[in-house]
């Protein structure tokens, strides 16, 4: 009896009935596992579906940063796109521009040109017409000096001579 006799001697010490501590080891061994049933595995379940829930939300967002990224990189091409075609468009316009001021040159130029060509051959028509005139009346001065050096007693020959000298002379200094 000697283990009784010093579980005994324990309990008058710390003042513990050894029977009831251990009912209490069983009570919380019970409630224990009670509570592990009741109140943890469904806390654990929770806090799993918390945490999963947490993690589609990261995940989610993730997804959604990358996406925004590639749309934003989408994005950046086509205004880079849209610039290059700007640019392309404006110098087009600007080419067209420049070919169609070349082209109104041109025909200005032309149309100058003719001008002028159609001005000089009128002024040359004038001129051969003033000179037929001036022509005109000469022979008829010329006639008029013939007739008067004819009774002088000049002969035709003579008198022709004096004409077309005369006449030659007047073409001349005209020109």
């Amino acid at each position: 009896m000697g283990l009784l006799n010093v579980i005994d001697k324990f309990e008058n010490f710390v003042g513990v009935n050894f029977w009831t501590m251990i009912f209490a080891w069983i009570n919380l061994l019970i409630l224990y596992l009670f509570l592990k049933k009741l109140l943890f595995k469904p806390l654990k379940n929770m806090i799993d579906s918390r945490q999963k829930e947490i993690d589609g939300m990261y995940s989610d967002a993730e997804s959604s940063r990358s996406e925004a990224e590639r749309m934003k990189g989408e994005y950046e091409q086509l205004i880079s796109h849209a610039c290059e075609e700007s640019e392309q468009i404006l110098k087009d316009a600007h080419r067209r521009a420049q070919l169609k001021e070349e082209e109104i040159l041109r025909e200005a130029n032309a149309e100058a040109a003719r001008t002028i060509e159609r001005a000089e051959e009128q002024i040359e028509l004038e001129k051969k017409n003033a000179i037929n005139q001036v022509k005109n009346e000469v022979s008829e001065m010329a006639i008029g000096i013939a007739s008067a050096v004819i009774e002088r007693d000049v002969n035709a020959e003579e008198h022709r001579d004096l004409i077309n000298d005369f006449i030659n002379n007047m073409g001349n200094e005209n020109d």
